[in-house]
């Protein structure tokens, strides 16, 4: 009898923690609009991580209630401003899953564009001086995507002349990355590599300023080559888009002197300066 009364006491026990814990858990899940003004308090405030908690809150309680589109926007600035980029497009990503047809699918193109835009500076570039225009674009290219098709589906968007900036930004950093490897391979003496890239910028980045200095590469390297009509076609359209370069001396010949002037055989420059002369 007392084995049975014993196992009776602790299967009370039991139930009364349980009812406890889960009133307790009920009682810590607050009202639908209590978390969304929380949330609104705290971003104003800029206190970001106190407003991320309530909406991920928001959106966990009250995943279809009145507050749940715009919790979603919140969500996504909120992460952009924690500096969660990942996190930002993540959340992007996801409002346009579920929202397609919401008038407000501009922000989130455009959210998801600006995280992928700065995702690849990183937290290094707001302290130290780096160039970024020598690192590796990446994300770049997924952003100019996302602002493609701001600006194709929202033509009007108040967003559309930002992202029609950075894009801008976007090509000019992509062909300066050329620009940089084109001189890169002339250091090694590698100048059909050199050519590759100057001319992968004429023909894919015409209105960038690092046009003319490819330009010029060109010239130089067809010369080098001697491939005299390459040579003559590149200083013609420098001529006649940059009449001002400094590629041009005072009587107006093309004078240009940016390749290192040795003696290499073919098969050097082939193999991009690594084999050495025979």
């Amino acid at each position: 009898m007392r084995s049975v009364a014993r196992l009776v006491l602790l299967f009370t026990t039991v139930l009364l923690i349980s009812a406890c814990a889960s009133n307790k858990t009920q009682e810590e899940v607050l009202a639908e609009e209590t978390y969304y003004e929380n949330a609104r308090d705290a971003m104003n405030s800029g206190n970001f991580n106190e407003a991320e908690t309530n909406l991920d809150a928001l959106e966990t309680y009250y995943p279809f209630g009145r507050y749940a589109e715009q919790a979603q926007l919140d969500l996504i600035y909120a992460r952009y401003q924690n500096l969660d980029l990942e996190g930002a497009r993540a959340a992007a990503d996801r409002f346009l899953r579920l929202n397609p047809q919401s008038e407000h699918a501009d922000y989130a193109l455009y959210m998801r564009g600006l995280a992928s835009y700065n995702l690849d500076i990183g937290l290094g570039a707001r302290y130290f001086p780096i160039d970024i225009a020598a690192r590796d674009p990446g994300e770049q290219r997924q952003a100019f995507r996302d602002f493609s098709e701001l600006l194709a589906r929202f033509p009007t968007s108040q967003y559309a002349p930002d992202a029609r900036q950075r894009m801008i930004a976007i090509r000019n950093r992509l062909a300066n990355l050329e620009l940089i490897a084109a001189k890169y391979y002339i250091s090694r003496e590698a100048y059909i590599a050199a050519n590759t890239r100057a001319r992968y910028i004429v023909e894919n980045f015409p209105q960038t300023p690092p046009v003319e200095e490819a330009l010029i590469i060109l010239a130089e390297t067809f010369r080098f080559l001697d491939l005299k009509k390459g040579a003559s076609d590149a200083v013609a359209v420098l001529r006649e888009n940059f009449p001002e370069s400094t590629a041009f001396n005072d009587s107006g010949e093309f004078e240009s002197d940016i390749l290192s002037r040795e003696d290499r055989s073919l098969a050097s420059v082939v193999t991009f300066g690594l084999m050495g002369d025979e």
